[in-house]
């Protein structure tokens, strides 16, 4: 994919990649390609290439802090395994936390035009009964509310970076600390990096979290089908969230755009994941019979949607228990969005959360690079201090939410649907945690 330079003011000083400091750091400077310090064990001929900053993948949290960085002035370089953007998948629903990111980066107003916004939501249990609705503006209205297809965010955020900012095929193979502080990198392509700092945004298997010393993310008892489902002539759907529950299985669909609707199935399947399905033939079937006597628009949104947007995943997370856990940074080696808190899908709050991280992480380096190399690792364990409080009880909560969904008891299926939905739940406090304000990012 091409990828285009914003329009920004031609600044006064760049780094080696062409990109702009708010000033001049003489710490902080493209520096020539070195030899290894001899201490490092990897073979001198290949030579050494250093950067500055070093993100390590190009998902939505890779993309958001290179783009973060970028408006305050700073370059990095941002590794992907894959040999182009990672634009599998469907779509992730953004609430008013999210949009406040985007907006402080500059990228809201483009995808606003491209995505529906969400009214409201409805809840209806598998033979249709509708047992709640809400608008959620009637709660809170500033809230704001959309469905936004992965690929199309993505390429919003690296059409925001100039080119050869992301560097593809460039899979991470080894890690390790230098004795000056720095990070040497090595990649399975045989280019070894040494980096000042490096960003880990590697995702929920994150090689740099495991290299950190942080536990595998571990299985929710439960996966989750999702799909695309589209509409040539438009999809017939008011704009709201809905969702369907049953009795360990539970579905939802959210209108994305004028022709497209997001839909997704959460099954329960407590000892094991199962095997990993790629044939889009089967994931279809295995879809359809697990709703086969719900609402016949479900059944016909997973028959509309494309080969490749079928996908079955296994849901985990990653608790972050207080003096257990390791911290969000080694040194100047530091973790962002799913790398260090996958959570599951239950509040919608993966993207946001890891949005959020990208800005209040930008804005402390930016100020510790002003200040000195002795300044960063501070600037790193205070971003962590600050994001901790904010993500564990997130996560938390998202398990938990997802597991009074997943119940497959009858009774209480039957208390939850008749008492629980209908009667003593409301959509301002559960909504609550969308709240986080966030000012435009300007050098």
């Amino acid at each position: 994919m091409a990828m285009t330079t914003s329009h920004m003011p031609r600044p006064s000083f760049y780094n080696s990649q062409g990109i702009r400091f708010s000033q001049k750091p003489s710490w902080f400077r493209a520096q020539p390609r070195t030899k290894l310090n001899p201490s490092v064990n990897i073979k001198a001929s290949a030579g050494v290439r250093k950067e500055d900053i070093v993100i390590v993948g190009a998902g939505i949290a890779g993309l958001a802090t290179a783009v973060s960085l970028r408006r305050l002035g700073i370059g990095s370089v941002v590794l992907e395994q894959a040999a182009s953007l990672r634009t599998g998948g469907t779509s992730l629903t953004l609430f008013k936390n999210g949009w406040r990111v985007l907006d402080a980066i500059g990228v809201a107003d483009t995808l606003r035009g491209q995505f529906l916004e969400i009214q409201g939501m409805a809840v209806n249990s598998e033979d249709g009964r509708e047992l709640r609705s809400f608008k959620f503006k009637d709660e809170d209205q500033t809230q704001e509310v959309r469905a936004v297809e992965r690929r199309i965010l993505l390429e919003t955020l690296a059409n925001e970076l100039p080119p050869e900012t992301v560097r593809f095929s460039s899979k991470l193979g080894k890690i390790q600390s230098s004795e000056n502080g720095e990070t040497l990198l090595q990649l399975t392509n045989g280019t070894t990096l040494l980096a000042k700092i490096v960003i880990g945004c590697d995702g929920i298997r994150s090689p740099i979290a495991k290299w950190m010393g942080f536990s595998e993310p571990k299985y929710a008892g439960y996966s989750a089908f999702r799909g695309l489902g589209v509409y040539p002539d438009g999809q017939p759907f008011a704009a709201n969230v809905n969702y369907i529950y049953g009795r360990g299985l539970r579905a939802g669909y959210v209108p994305v755009s004028p022709t497209k609707v997001y839909w997704f199935i959460c099954y329960n399947s407590p000892s094991s994941p199962g095997p990993k399905i790629t044939d889009p033939a089967l994931l279809r079937k295995q879809a359809k019979e697990l709703v086969n006597n719900w609402p016949e628009e479900l059944i016909r949104l997973i028959d509309l949607s494309p080969d490749e947007t079928i996908s079955k995943t296994p849901l985990v997370d990653r608790w972050l228990w207080p003096g257990l856990s390791p911290p969000a940074s080694t040194g100047k080696v530091v973790l962002v969005g799913d790398a260090w808190h996958p959570m599951t899908p239950n509040l919608g709050q993966g993207a946001c959360c890891a949005l959020e991280d990208s800005v209040i992480l930008t804005k402390k380096l930016a100020n510790a690079i002003k200040s000195g190399p002795a300044a960063i690792e501070g600037a790193l364990r205070a971003y962590g201090e600050e994001r901790w409080p904010r993500v564990f009880p997130l996560t938390v909560r998202a398990n938990l939410v997802g597991s009074l969904l997943q119940w497959d008891n009858q009774l209480v299926c039957s208390i939850r649907n008749n008492i629980v939905i209908p009667k003593l739940v409301r959509l301002g406090p559960v909504l609550e945690h969308t709240n986080f304000e966030c000012e435009p990012l300007k050098a």
